[in-house]
């Protein structure tokens, strides 16, 4: 490993450079989700790649040197897809994915400490199978990008392998890049953008946390891998995202109050499951999304809400859905009223200790197996 140590630069300098790279990082995550449904749009290809030359530049201005053939190489790479050289594959969002990520990461190491550890070795491997993907070998593409993904993320499957069985002891689960499932119809994939784009306004409104349905859907897509795919991806994707639809329909005044909430004003919070699943009620093809929505704040031992349902009542999805909704509520601050925020292995063990008649045991052992796992990285 190799440690590099940046200029000194103005803590507003740096501040900057992160928030440009994130708000750069989202915009290719969107963009990327759309191109899954339309890989010949130039504009969004287009777009990908201003993104990546942005973000490079951004680097360059503050001499972050380490990372910059990285995106340079990728930068390259985006050049021969807008140009129709090559075609957009799904690893392809893979690759560009992990490496922003890579570089977000480096940043933020930067900024906390003043120095940033980087592998040269990987960092050139990496570009050696970027390099190899021309106009000229398109059959070499699809081996060429999973290898260059497989050096960002060892742990991640590249053998290609479509019909393998996912819940395969010997397949790798990992952490997916955005919380819209791959290899669904594209009907299913425009709704779940729909859904993802609407709750962002509402989120503000409700000053609830930016990018919640993100999060909990790659987390809830993982733990959901570990078990074995009980849960159809596409269902519990929307579930994640819409669960919490009706908060944006609460007063003001209920959202936003820092006592206990009075026995009235508990009743209306409680009815936010309502108005959340009457989103999808004409919504045939989403009916299982709705039944995770109206369930997932029942409890294993009878006493949620709405129904009062018991263990053997709730589907599978709400069960997962509670323990991810309280995860991430413990350990992204609201908005509004300072709410301390857990570091992830004390909200870990703080949700153990409630567990009991709360959640389901079979899936607070699936989620202790994956937080184990993802908080060694």
């Amino acid at each position: 490993m190799q440690t590099f140590r940046h200029e000194e630069l103005e803590d507003d300098i740096l501040n900057d450079l992160l928030e440009e790279i994130n708000e750069l990082y989202e915009a290719s995550e969107q963009t990327l989700i759309e191109l899954e449904l339309r890989p010949q749009d130039n504009e969004l290809q287009r777009a990908l790649f201003r993104s990546v030359h942005t973000i490079k530049g951004d680097l360059g201005l503050v001499n972050f040197t380490p990372m910059m053939p990285i995106l340079q190489h990728v930068e390259d790479l985006l050049d021969y897809l807008r140009k129709g050289d090559i075609q957009y594959t799904s690893t392809m969002s893979d690759l560009v994915l992990l490496s922003m990520d890579r570089v977000k990461h480096f940043v933020q190491s930067c900024i906390k400490s003043g120095s940033a550890q980087y592998d040269e070795s990987m960092l050139q491997r990496l570009i050696d199978c970027i390099v190899k993907i021309t106009p000229d070998n398109a059959t070499e593409h699809e081996r060429l990008l999973s290898q260059a993904v497989k050096v960002l993320d060892p742990k991640r499957d590249i053998s290609g392998t479509e019909q393998a069985d996912a819940s395969a002891p010997d397949r790798p689960v990992t952490l997916a890049n955005t919380g819209i499932p791959k290899g669904i119809s594209a009907e299913k994939q425009i709704d779940i953008l729909f859904f993802r784009e609407l709750m962002k306004p509402i989120e503000r409104r409700s000053m609830y946390w930016e990018g919640r349905g993100d999060r909990i859907a790659k987390l809830a897509f993982y733990i959901n891998k570990l078990a074995g795919s009980p849960i159809d991806e596409d269902q519990l994707a929307v579930a994640c995202y819409v669960h919490d639809f009706g908060m944006a329909f609460m007063p003001l005044k209920v959202l936003h109050k820092k006592d206990k909430l009075d026995e009235n004003e508990f009743n209306l919070m409680r009815s936010h499951v309502y108005k959340s699943s009457r989103l999808l009620e004409h919504l045939g093809q989403w009916d299982e999304a709705r039944k995770i929505v109206m369930q997932h704040h029942e409890r294993v031992d009878g006493n949620g809400y709405p129904l009062g349902l018991k263990d053997e009542d709730i589907c599978d999805g709400a069960k997962l859905l509670a323990i991810l909704d309280t995860f991430d509520a413990m350990t992204h601050s609201r908005a509004h009223n300072g709410h301390v925020k857990h570091p992830k292995k004390k909200a870990v063990v703080e949700i153990n200790k409630v567990a009991k008649g709360h959640f389901s045991d079979k899936w607070m052992k699936v989620f202790n197996q994956a937080m184990g796992q993802l908080l060694k990285r």
